[in-house]
């Protein structure tokens, strides 16, 4: 499951990984929306520098999706 792989890696990258959590939404055309919620102080580290670590993050989301055959788009919350 994409959600699984994001919150196992997220919460290897922050200093508060109890605060980490996945809301999975289902959208009209089939793909599935995750929205992404860490501490405050660790987003910086979610979304890396330059936005790098979001990408990754979510380039890995849609390759989890693509072998179930499904759109993953993955959101950071505020």
């Amino acid at each position: 499951m994409p959600s699984d792989l994001v919150l196992y890696l997220v919460r290897l990258l922050v200093d508060e990984p109890g605060a980490v959590r996945i809301e999975e939404q289902e959208d009209e055309d089939g793909s599935l929306r995750l929205r992404l919620y860490v501490a405050e102080g660790d987003r910086g580290k979610v979304i890396g520098r330059g936005g790098r670590m979001a990408q990754a993050l979510r380039t890995l989301a849609r390759a989890a999706g693509a072998r179930q055959e499904r759109r993953v788009l993955l959101e950071i919350a505020e």
